[in-house]
């Protein structure tokens, strides 16, 4: 019985643990899309309008005749707060 209680005890452990973030897959538009919302989910609310306003503007960044490519390929293998930071370092 004890085993038992220790087994579900380290599977409760390990559920609790905490996840790695998640990576902003751009190798396809659905991937891009998918990750960027799971990405989003993890971050602060107060981080998301500054998250949402980075991938929304990228296109303004260059000259860029299809943004939603150039997104892709710039937050391509970022996380959230990664995004959240360059971002914040471009508005000062």
């Amino acid at each position: 019985m004890r085993s038992l209680v220790a087994c579900a005890l380290a599977l409760l452990a390990a559920a609790c643990a905490e996840r790695e973030p998640t990576v902003i897959d751009g190798s396809s538009a659905e991937s891009f899309e998918r990750t960027v919302a799971e990405a989003r989910r993890e971050i602060p609310d107060a981080d998301r309008l500054v998250f949402d306003r980075a991938i929304r503007t990228v296109g303004g960044r260059r000259h860029a005749a299809d943004p939603e490519t150039l997104a892709r390929v710039t937050f391509d293998g970022m996380t959230a707060e990664q995004v959240v930071a360059a971002q914040k370092g471009r508005e000062r």
